[in-house]
């Protein structure tokens, strides 16, 4: 991992810190200053990506650092874990990477310990010489449209929860019996519900879906998924990775209106090379004949669409107002240029029918303790390079320190700035001198709280135990999803 973590400061123009073995002067002064440091402890709140990247480069670059990771799941890896697709395993083989992190003798996983309830963030403060908030996006953005709150509709982001393992959301029990779901958003997610609902069951079965889930989609009746979004092709958030993904999807064929691509060739001569080639597959895909797709596409019993320049206005109920029937999408167009580009209502509006309806419009941040500073408009905690705004001591990283966005690169190069800044505040001495007592004083909060622990041991046993379930049926695991039966299974 070092080599490749290396090339990643390199090409990003970054070589302030280089790894231990590099035979440079002043980067040996670097190290023998730290070195006389009295074992800094430090806690990471959050198992995720940015909490195990923060957690990597603070071991890696101080040599008798400690660090503790709390995470409020009885299992580590966040969204790698529950928000990457079943179907994307090579996504999750930085699994790999955190668990060597984990494996580490001066590093600590403390799962089933929710911070803010079960420890607050100044006990933390006290027991370590620094506490980095690093706990992700566990919400998302609201419609604030009328009939949000109707059975059929729900977030995206639960959804994924669902088909994941999440515990939260294993008794969500969505309804496929429809023909038609709408999701709300262009991104990478709204593809990867869109691409679960449709893709055949049989591929599913040899992927770590949850079992339950694959029940409920052997049974949908789902055979047309529209994608909608306020902007227009040269706006979409998705990648071409994705798109691809759903334009070669088994059993599928693609619905794209041509009209909404006219003059787009000449707009994209200009455009940045990877957004050049999305948008020109897209437009190619728009302009194909039928039956020029493969055999597959041209039997195809089930479809997506991707619908433009529409913005949600009111999710409409079924007769007896008990469930959503369909969408009334007020029909929209651009103003402005570039970054500002904004969707304005026309005047017009729309009705798509419908029986399920997914909003894929933004996951967010809550806040986790009154003491900490939250931005709520931002969804963010305010700081300045991870440094948390007023409170000296404490930084963040990843989703929580600059909003939801990016993929896992992205939050292994913001987490490792978090962890460079940190570590220049210990070396100026701006952390707390002397001794901390570390896990050793929350250990015994906990304990007088009730809580009970799980350690990165407890998690290979878990681990242990989903891959053996997962064997019997030809899958890479079958995921624990009741944390009752992962703490009896650990004889808690």
């Amino acid at each position: 991992m070092a080599p490749r973590c290396w090339l990643w400061w390199h090409w990003l123009g970054w070589p302030r810190i280089r790894p231990p073995s590099a035979s440079n002067s002043t980067n040996s002064g670097f190290y023998r200053h730290f070195s006389a440091q009295k074992n800094p402890q430090i806690c990471v709140v959050g198992s995720g990506p940015a909490g195990f990247y923060t957690a990597q480069h603070l071991l890696k670059h101080h040599t008798q650092a400690h660090v503790d990771i709390y995470e409020k799941q009885l299992v580590p890896f966040g969204l790698v874990r529950f928000g990457v697709a079943p179907d994307h395993p090579e996504v999750k083989n930085v699994i790999n990477t955190f668990t060597q992190t984990a494996r580490s003798d001066r590093c600590a996983f403390r799962g089933n310990v929710v911070v803010g309830k079960d420890v607050t963030v100044p006990e933390l403060q006290g027991a370590y010489h620094a506490v980095v908030l690093s706990y992700g996006a566990e919400d998302h953005q609201s419609l604030e449209i009328p009939g949000e709150e109707l059975p059929g509709v729900c977030s995206a982001r639960a959804f994924v929860g669902w088909y994941n393992g999440l515990p939260e959301n294993r008794e969500l029990a969505p309804d496929l019996s429809c023909d038609t779901a709408v999701i709300l958003g262009q991104g990478n997610v709204a593809l990867d519900v869109a691409r679960i609902l449709l893709t055949p069951h049989e591929l599913l079965e040899k992927t770590d879906i949850t079992e339950a889930a694959l029940g409920v989609l052997r049974q949908s009746r789902v055979k047309t998924v529209w994608i909608v979004g306020r902007r227009g092709p040269l706006q979409v958030a998705f990648t071409i990775k994705e798109l691809r993904e759903m334009i070669h999807l088994p059993g599928t064929r693609s619905i794209l209106d041509p009209a909404d691509f006219l003059g787009l060739q000449d707009r994209i001569k200009e455009v940045p090379r990877p957004r050049k080639r999305l948008m020109e597959l897209l437009l190619q895909t728009a302009t194909e004949k039928p039956g020029a797709g493969t055999a597959g596409q041209a039997l195809a019993t089930r479809a997506w669409g991707l619908r433009f320049f529409r913005s949600p206005q009111q999710v409409l109920p079924s007769p007896d107002g008990r469930q959503a029937a369909g969408i009334r999408l007020a029909v929209t167009r651009l103003e402005g240029v570039g970054e500002a580009t904004q969707a304005v209502p026309t005047g017009d509006t729309e009705d798509l029918p419908c029986g399920l309806v997914l909003s894929s419009v933004g996951y967010k941040s809550r806040p986790i303790d009154p003491s900490v500073p939250f931005d709520s408009k931002l969804g963010i905690i305010p700081n300045v390079e991870g440094r948390v705004v007023g409170v000296p001591g404490l930084y963040c990283s990843g989703w929580v320190k600059r909003g939801p966005t990016g993929v896992i690169t992205t939050t292994m190069t913001d987490s490792f700035l978090t962890s460079q800044m940190l570590l220049q505040d210990l070396k100026a001495g701006l952390l707390p001198s002397g001794p901390r007592p570390g896990f050793a004083a929350i250990q015994a909060l906990l304990s007088s709280r009730g809580v009970r622990l799980v350690s990165f041991s407890d998690w290979e046993k878990l681990d242990a135990e989903e891959v053996s379930r997962g064997q019997g049926a030809g899958k890479p695991r079958e995921k624990l999803v009741d944390p009752h039966e992962m703490l009896r299974l650990l004889g808690h």
